[in-house]
């Protein structure tokens, strides 16, 4: 019995007729951001119970499939979604296979529980970010998203969490969860601000959570000399971004994408469990 069901990017895609994680064959109830109540369990379901509270993994992968072999499942030749491809969380009941049932704290509320699945995406894009202890982190754009990477970030040992977003409550946010600093970059160039009020001319890794040019201009214009970059967001399918090849090379910047959520969702859910992430103030 379906309880609370987010609305991500990639639902908007899919309404105006995009593809999502994987092609969509309509009529489906769409929402892969959601919890609920078991309300029923087949006989040979062991690991849930009617009436545990319970958040789901959308994402199944075949096992079968080249990159399912290689360890690398998010990339899944036959990859099909729950919300997508079968009926999600803005219907009433969905059916959902026992292995992508997470079993949360009775004391979380469902709509805290529904973020599991954009946190345990985050997660994955902390790992492809690979922040060590003692680096400076910005994060570019202040949404839901960029909310969770800010205190994420901060959790991986970040010893200074920035972020750039315009939006003043946004911003203010970020400071009850953990940033050190953040700047309106359409009030002063985010380099410049940087430069001025933190002393660093640029930063060791820069997630991106806009999806704009804009935000990814940003992002290289703060990379340090061997920085990592993650752009995390979900653009428009025909975005261009004009990449300077030579200051890749020159700085030898790490680059790389970020794709769902292969065997993040369990580290997701024992950190709302634990309430090591402040979801309550992102539900809107």
């Amino acid at each position: 019995r379906n309880k609370a069901v987010g609305i991500c990017g990639t639902d908007i895609h899919i309404f105006n007729g995009e593809k999502g994680s994987t092609e969509v064959k309509p009529p489906v109830a769409l929402g892969h951001e959601f919890s609920g109540e078991v309300a029923d369990v087949g006989r040979k379901v062991t690991t849930v119970s009617v009436g545990d509270r319970v958040t789901i993994d959308p994402n199944i992968y075949c096992g079968k499939c080249h990159y399912c072999k290689i360890g690398k499942k998010q990339h899944c030749e036959n990859l099909t979604a729950i919300g997508v491809n079968f009926d999600g969380g803005f219907a009433e009941y969905s059916i959902i296979p026992e292995q992508q049932v997470y079993v949360l704290g009775q004391n979380i509320d469902y709509e805290v529980g529904a973020m599991a699945e954009p946190l345990a995406c985050c997660l994955h894009g902390i790992d492809l970010v690979e922040i060590r202890a003692g680096d400076t982190v910005c994060v570019v754009g202040g949404g839901t998203i960029g909310q969770l990477m800010v205190q994420l970030a901060k959790l991986s040992g970040a010893s200074r969490v920035i972020l750039s977003e315009p939006i003043a409550e946004r911003r203010r946010i970020a400071l009850e969860n953990g940033a050190n600093f953040v700047f309106d970059p359409i009030r002063e160039p985010l380099r410049k601000s940087l430069q001025d009020v933190v002393g660093v001319p640029g930063v060791d890794a820069i997630i991106e959570c806009a999806g704009t040019p804009k935000a990814v201009e940003q992002a290289f214009e703060i990379a340090k000399r061997g920085a990592a970059i993650v752009l995390f967001s979900v653009p428009a399918p025909d975005t261009k971004y004009p990449l300077d090849l030579y200051d890749v090379f020159k700085k030898e910047l790490k680059i790389t994408g970020s794709f769902i959520n292969p065997d993040t969702h369990q580290r997701a859910v024992n950190l709302i469990n634990a309430a090591k992430v402040n979801i309550e103030p992102l539900i809107t």
